[in-house]
This record gives C-alpha cells, structure tokens and sequence, in this order.
C-alpha cells in the first residue's frame, strides 16, 4: 500500500525514516508480538490435543482452524473495523484474544471446547488485521509505506519460523506455558496500540452506514469492478497459488525424494523454510534498495519469474537444489508484492481499505489453501516434482496473460485520479459531520485543509 503520490524517481525511503515514525514502532512491536504468540500457540496447541487424545485429525483440525474464520466471514468481520475507531478495535481484539486464550490454557479442558475457544479467538484476527492495515496509510506517508510493508511482511515470515520453533520447545516440556505466553503477547499488544496510537475517527461515518452484508458486498464490487484493482487482485491471487506449494507438500516430497544424502526431516526444514528465508531477503532488499520507479517496472517480470523459479523441479532436483528453487520464487514474491498493494491502496477510495483487505485476505487464505489441496491430491497419483513442474508451467502461462492484460499507465493514472476525487469528496462529508467536535483526530487524518499523503 503506498500514498497518493506517484512513484518518486529518487531513492527509495530508508528504514531510519520508517522507524522513526512512534505510531509505527508501537504498531511493528505489537504485531511482531501477537505473530511470534500466535504460531507459538499454534505449535503449542497441536501438540496438546495431539497428547490428549492420539489423534492426528483433531490435531490437524486444531492447526487449521485458525483459517476458518477467513473462509466463513473475514470480508463481513473486517467490514466491521471500517465502522468503528481503527485504534479501538485493534486494542479490543487483543484483549478479547487475551482472554479466550487464557481459558483455552485452563488444565484439563475438554478438546471440543479448546477447538471451539480456538475459532472464537480467531475470529477477532480479521477486524483486528484489517483495522491494522487500513491505518498504516494513516501512519507512513508516501514511499515509507511501501518499505514499512516490507519489513512487516518480512518480519512476518520470520516470526513463523521463530513462532514454530519457540512454541515446539517450549510445548514439549509445558505446552500451558506456550499458550500463556500468547496470552501475555496479546496483553502486551493492546497496552503498546492504546499508549502509542493516536485516536482517530471512524473511517466510515453513521451517515454512510447501512446494512452489514451490503457493506461488504460494496466491498467485494470495489475490488472486482474497479479495473486497476481487479488486475492488482488477480496478480496478487496468481502469485499465491503457486508460491505455497514446495511448503504445502515438502513432508512428502522430503520423505519420498531426500535420498541417502539428507535426513528426511532436515529435508523437510530446509524446504519449508526457503519460501519465507526468500521471502524476508526479497522484501528487505528489494524494498530497500530499489528505487519507487524501478520497482513498478520490476513488477511484470518478477510475476512472471516466481512460477517459472519452480519449473525446473521437473528434473526432480535434491531437497538443497528445491530449497533454492522456493528460496527464488519467494524472493520474487516479495518483491513484486509490497509494490502490488502500494498501487492497490493508490487506487482505493477512502472508506474502502478495511472491507477491500477483507476482501483480499480472504481470498489469499482460500487460494492457498487450494493450491495446496490440488497439488496434494495429483500428487498421490504422479511423482510430487512432475506435479510440481507442471503446476508451475501453467503459473508461468498464467502470469504472462496477467502481464498483457495489465492496465496502461494512463489507466492507472485515472483511477488513481478518480480514487483521489471520491476520498476528497468523503472526507468533506465527514468532517462537516464532525465539526463542532472536541475530539482530535490526530494528524493521520484525511480531510480538507491537511496534506494529503495516503489514498485508502
């Protein structure tokens, strides 16, 4: 997500600039809290049910449920945090998240119940992360937004790493303690947002409420009938259907193909881990170094480089060579990605950011999800690297019709302009609607008579 400013031919913004932003320390401090809790519990979690009642389904079930709330409602949950104090729910959702977790650590709680507590605490992550991404514009302006996103998403993959190794220690000898850590983390998270975030209104006033559904249903027709953020969704949704895949199936590949050379397990480590080491060298680099102009010319060859990175499993390659080859892909991901929603963002109008990351994390969690359960399951009738090569190929073929098809400057240009119109003509009718207020909403604000440095 970037502001409304176009791609500055200068350097890049550097993280000095980033971080020297309070409302982005507290905000970078608290989600690095609640993802290194989150997979910690998860590891934590898993293993318990596991012990508790031998099963690898329920132990599967309780990994997984963590997804289900993006399946079921996450467009409708986080249109909820377009309605309220961005600030409000971020801090309501970790204390509510805080709370379920605690009973969740209870000794001796029944495994149904500890399933039913896990989908209730998840289902405060879509508000939660959306009301974070939708006030981040709010925070870093221009260029700044577009670095700050890749050190969170960057930060975000080792956070998994670190997550599931923290939390598989530390659940073998106390699987309790894990899981009050991630309660701890989520206590810690609402005290640094209350104390380091400035309060600010409502990005969608009474007046323009109505219906829940129609909300997101507006939602849902911004993304797919705005044609600049329909080729930036398809973009973003082609690149995930193919990245996920060496993780998705890397204990089977690992298992059938590591050989004498590599412990099966060590195989499977180094395989899953390539994707987000990739991933966090890209976002860094990438994000860093290049400059805002180079990297929208970057943008079209790295969609097309990711999937062809994965073709050459074809020739059935050993784990360290596959480890590299996701290594690749994942490095080009994250390159093409933070550059992606910065456009997504430009042409966004205000009052839209919650409900369009709804819109897109939802679609990001079941394409992967997908990707994996088809891959997995031609996988049990031809060799995993066939699956795998072949699948790419058609992801090659798939990124180069995105590329052609991908909107003129001059295209982008008007629905930036047009996303600019309808957010100046929104923040008028807002703050007529609040004139005569005492409450600040803080410099963040979009209205009249401020400078404008983000489009939602």
């Amino acid at each position: 997500m970037v502001s409304d400013e176009r791609p500055s031919p200068e350097g890049p913004a550097t993280f000095r600039e980033v971080f020297a932003q309070r409302e982005y320390r507290a905000v970078f401090a608290a989600n690095t809290l609640t993802w290194v809790g989150d997979y910690v519990a998860r590891a934590a979690v898993t293993l318990l049910v596991y012990r508790e009642t031998e099963s690898v389904a329920l132990s599967a079930a309780a990994f997984a449920v963590s997804y289900l709330p993006w399946l079921v409602g996450g467009p409708l949950l986080a249109t909820i945090a377009e309605r309220h104090r961005f600030r409000q729910v971020m801090v309501v959702c970790d204390l509510v998240r805080m709370a379920l977790m605690l009973l969740v650590a209870v000794p001796g709680m029944p495994v149904p119940v500890i399933l039913a507590l896990l989908f209730a605490t998840t289902l405060a992550n879509p508000p939660s992360q959306a009301a974070r991404s939708a006030l981040l514009p709010l925070i870093l302006p221009g260029d700044r937004l577009v670095v700050g996103l890749s050190v969170n998403a960057s930060v975000g993959q080792a956070a998994q790493v670190v997550g599931y190794l923290l939390g598989a220690a530390i659940a073998t000898v106390n699987p309790t303690a894990a899981l009050l850590m991630n309660a701890g983390a989520f206590a810690l998270s609402a005290v640094l947002v209350r104390l380091g975030v400035r309060d600010r209104p409502p990005a969608m006033t009474s007046a323009h409420r109505s219906h829940l559904i129609r909300e997101t249903a507006a939602g849902f027709q911004m993304v797919f009938k705005t044609p600049v953020l329909r080729a930036i969704a398809v973009l973003v949704f082609s690149a995930m259907l193919f990245s996920i895949v060496p993780e998705g199936l890397a204990a089977a590949w690992a298992n059938e193909h590591a050989g004498e050379s590599m412990d099966p397990g060590l195989a499977q480590a180094v395989i899953m881990a390539a994707t987000p080491t990739g991933f966090i060298l890209g976002g860094l680099i990438i994000g860093r170094t290049v400059a805002p102009a180079r990297r929208l010319l970057l943008l079209r060859p790295l969609a097309v480089i990711a999937p062809l990175a994965l073709v050459p499993a074809l020739l059935d390659p050993p784990p360290v060579v596959v480890a590299l080859l996701a290594a690749v892909c994942g490095f080009a991901v994250a390159g093409l990605l933070p550059t992606a929603n910065g456009l997504f963002v430009q042409a966004l109008p205000d009052g839209f950011r919650a409900r369009a990351f709804g819109v897109m994390a939802t679609g990001v969690q079941v394409i992967q999800g997908a990707a994996v359960l088809a891959t997995g399951l031609l996988a049990e009738r031809f060799p995993i690297p066939l699956v795998v090569g072949v699948w790419s190929v058609a992801g090659v073929m798939l990124m180069s019709l995105v590329v052609l098809r991908w909107p003129d400057q001059q295209t982008v240009a008007a629905s930036v302009e047009a996303a600019r119109a309808a957010s100046t003509a929104t923040d008028g009718t807002a703050r007529a609607s609040q004139e005569g207020s005492s409450d600040d909403p803080g410099p963040g604000h979009l209205g009249p008579g401020r400078p404008r440095h983000a489009v939602t």
